[in-house]
């Protein structure tokens, strides 16, 4: 029997009680009201939906600071603090948590997307072990369930208030604290090197892109630019009415892989593709990029003749003389820094990004002949099969690690109730 099987065995054989939220403490909500100016002379730290959503434990040291009004020191953040995430796009991300568990003399704040919670006695709780028990499995699924929306998600705080969670013997919380945290870092340091040996090959497959697409003098190229060899389309601006069938709608989501995904797709009338600007109609051999979001840019090219239909989330390039230019080798030139230092130049300090269609016309790059270009994209198009090989492969360890800390996390923090036992 090991050490937490024996004080379970000791201090709380029949089980561990369960207790709602609303019965432990109170919910309090962040700051409202700041504007830019608050942020030019802080006084105080202001919690953010990011330092909740992306730790476990509050790290202060990442806030911004803002200017605190003497009649707003009421709802300070304190140790043992239970930190939620409030509103959100998915359900998913609403009611993430992090915990202060490290005693400061800072005032702290949290702002309007965030809001917390504050046990009435703290010495039911460890704020180590809170911070695992409200990101496991169990809690989660009832967090989410009181989250409502459409296309933002908000977290009820009174349905919160009936959320149930463990509350074990201290001693037992230590030890599950001690064990959960030697786990987390072996977890952390394991993924950590499988994300380098990831980034390592990623460095390797561009600069080995790179190096056989920057060769000037080798074969006496010119310069030339995107718009001399290619028309840029965009898609629909408007969205359209969806059907059951159709003609294939597709959006950057499918276009996140290096082909182009057909497998979930949305659908559009017959009727409403033929009304739809040619400029939303690509086909066979045309090269697709996104033009928004985390997945800027990513090259895929169409290699169906079926009927599609894109959205304005996405553009795609349509090469005016095959016998000059490789579709191919444009998809390779778009993988690398040779296109994105073009893209990093215009968009330099810009809130938002997206690929204008204006500045890809005036994009430069060299243009061997087909022959060449044809010889250089075999030899990228066997790295690049070998490096997506390689980060299929690391990326499922790191996922399969994931979900096997999540596995024992959630078996450590799962008691049998104390309530069940005792009507047993």
């Amino acid at each position: 029997m090991n050490k937490l099987e024996q004080l379970i065995t000791e201090l709380c054989p029949e089980g561990a009680e369960y207790k709602a939220l609303g019965e432990l403490g109170e919910f309090y909500s962040g700051l409202s009201g700041k504007s830019k100016d608050d942020f030019s002379n802080g006084n105080a730290k202001l919690i953010t939906y990011m330092n909740v959503f992306s730790n476990l434990s509050l790290k202060i040291d990442v806030a911004d600071k803002v200017k605190i009004g003497e009649n707003e020191n009421q709802n300070t953040i304190q140790y043992g603090d239970v930190l939620f995430t409030g509103s959100s796009e998915t359900p998913e991300e609403c009611g993430m948590s992090s915990v202060l568990t490290s005693i400061t003399d800072e005032k702290l704040y949290l702002n309007s997307f965030c809001f917390g919670f504050r046990f009435y006695d703290k010495k039911l709780m460890l704020p180590e072990f809170s911070k695992y028990v409200f990101r496991s499995s169990e809690i989660r699924k009832q967090i989410k369930r009181t989250a409502s929306g459409v296309t933002r998600f908000n977290v009820s705080k009174k349905k919160m208030e009936k959320v149930t969670i463990p509350l074990p013997p201290l001693p037992v919380q230590e030890e599950i604290v001690r064990i959960l945290d030697k786990f987390t870092e072996l977890t952390a340091k394991l993924t950590a090197e499988l994300t380098a040996e990831l980034t390592a090959r990623k460095h390797q497959y561009e600069y080995y892109s790179e190096s056989l697409l920057n060769f000037i003098e080798e074969y006496d190229c010119k310069k030339i630019k995107l718009k001399e060899i290619c028309d840029i389309y965009l898609g629909l601006t408007a969205t359209p009415k969806y059907t059951n069938s159709g003609v294939k709608f597709i959006s950057a989501q499918n276009t996140s892989k290096d082909f182009l995904d057909l497998e979930n797709v949305k659908y559009i009338s017959e009727i409403d593709y033929a009304k739809a600007t040619s400029n939303a109609k690509p086909k066979r051999g045309d090269i697709l990029f996104t033009r928004v979001g985390s997945n800027l840019g990513h090259p895929v090219i169409i290699d169906t003749d079926e009927k599609l239909c894109i959205f304005v989330s996405l553009g795609f390039l349509r090469i005016k003389n095959k016998n000059i230019v490789s579709n191919r080798y444009l998809k390779h030139w778009m993988n690398t820094d040779l296109f994105w230092s073009q893209v990093r130049k215009k968009v330099f300090g810009a809130a938002k990004v997206n690929l204008n269609t204006g500045w890809l016309k005036e994009f430069e790059l060299t243009l061997p002949p087909i022959d060449i270009q044809e010889k250089i994209v075999n030899h990228l198009d066997c790295f690049e099969k070998y490096f997506n090989f390689l980060y299929d492969d690391l990326s499922l360890e790191i996922e399969t690690r994931q979900k096997q800390y999540e596995y024992y996390r959630d078996k450590l923090l799962t008691f049998k109730k104390k309530e069940a036992a005792e009507n047993e």
